[in-house]
């Protein structure tokens, strides 16, 4: 379970109620695993085994992976659930999976929970296996199937256990830490720390093996590191990023001139007028004094260029009661975390269904700048 930017996936379905997805970095993976397997593991284990069955046996083997890796998340997932923590996707890629936790969990205790629960499936995955061993050892590749996803699910259950965010490990860590400090930031910049030490000495082995010869190998192990380093150094610059903007609110961030167009204006003149001659890229939609929507530049797009002249602002605004917003009290945090989780860039403030203004990504900048510039 790790935090992740959004990539491009193809849908595989929903489990739970969950979208599951296949990042395209899965396929590298699956093919570089494939041939591996079918290269090396099973002509070294079953040396008469006609070719083809080796490259079949080597695809299964890695689709069998990568649903295991699936229910690892998946165990994440039905844990953090269960504490009402919501699950936006599980996504499969090159390092495996990654369940995307819609917000922290609510206490230590379920950050603990969450964290092991997907090495608890894998380790039962893995002795499953090793008990189905000898019912189909009569049978070559099922066996040497059963064996080697044995082997593969407990070793993700040691890596998974490092302990250094953003791994289940680390997060186990973080949960320790949290129960023992009471300070969920503090906890999250030990344990990101400690995920950094981890990637700095995965790369340390993986160039010392290079240079030593197993330069494939040190290679892959040197790209695990780096890519634990950058998740890690991600959680430290967040966890920082949350503490400057603690005890500040929406209220101090936001822009009160909000630019608000007609409902009856065309996109035409929209454009023309407000985005190319005011540079504005986000509009409030008016009628009878009364706001009634709200239109961005994405929707506008969505428009063909040859229907601009006979489209109206509140033809493509999105209504005000459909719109994602926020409170002016609501702690900033709280609303970038709104933000990133409803896909937006910027949020009407409202109260008592008035618009008081619209909260942005670049507003929040402004913001910390002001405040770096008058030392606060």
């Amino acid at each position: 379970m790790k935090t992740l930017m959004t990539r491009h996936n193809i849908p595989l379905g929903r489990i739970l109620g969950i979208p599951i997805g296949l990042d395209y970095s899965w396929f590298l993976i699956f093919a570089l695993l494939t041939w591996t397997l079918a290269g090396s593991y099973y002509p070294a284990e079953f040396k008469t085994w006609p070719p083809l069955l080796y490259w079949f046996m080597g695809a299964a083997t890695a689709i069998m992976l990568f649903a295991s890796v699936l229910l690892h998340e998946l165990g994440h997932s039905v844990v953090a659930l269960r504490f009402k923590v919501p699950v936006r996707s599980i996504t499969l890629f090159i390092f495996g999976g990654v369940a995307q936790i819609g917000a922290e969990p609510p206490s230590a205790k379920a950050e603990f929970l969450i964290a092991v629960a997907g090495p608890i499936v894998s380790l039962g995955l893995a002795v499953l296996f090793s008990v189905a061993q000898p019912a189909v050892a009569g049978i070559q590749p099922l066996w040497g199937l059963a064996k080697y996803l044995a082997y593969i699910n407990f070793a993700l259950v040691l890596f998974n256990l490092i302990p250094g965010f953003p791994l289940d490990g680390g997060r186990v860590f973080r949960a320790l830490v949290w129960a023992a400090t009471k300070n969920m930031r503090r906890a999250t910049l030990i344990a990101a720390n400690a995920g950094r030490f981890f990637g700095f000495l995965f790369i340390f082995a993986g160039v010392w093996k290079m240079f030593n010869g197993d330069f494939s190998g040190g290679l892959w192990i040197a790209f695990i590191g780096w890519f634990l380093d950058n998740a890690a150094s991600q959680q430290v610059y967040q966890a920082m990023f949350q503490g400057l903007l603690a005890g500040h609110t929406v209220s101090q961030a936001m822009s009160s001139h909000c630019v608000t167009v007609p409902a009856d204006l065309t996109l035409e003149h929209l454009v023309d007028e407000h985005i190319f001659g005011g540079g504005q890229r986000c509009f409030l939609v008016t009628r009878d004094r009364d706001t009634v929507g709200m239109i961005t530049l994405h929707r506008i797009k969505e428009v063909p260029r040859h229907d601009w002249a006979t489209t109206s602002a509140a033809q493509i605004m999105l209504p005000l009661e459909q719109l994602k917003r926020t409170a002016p009290d609501t702690q900033l945090w709280t609303a970038l975390q709104q933000m990133d989780r409803d896909g937006v860039n910027q949020l009407p403030v409202t109260r008592d269904n008035r618009v008081l203004g619209m909260l942005s990504r670049e507003g929040v900048i402004t913001f910390l700048r002001t405040l770096r510039e008058l030392g606060a």
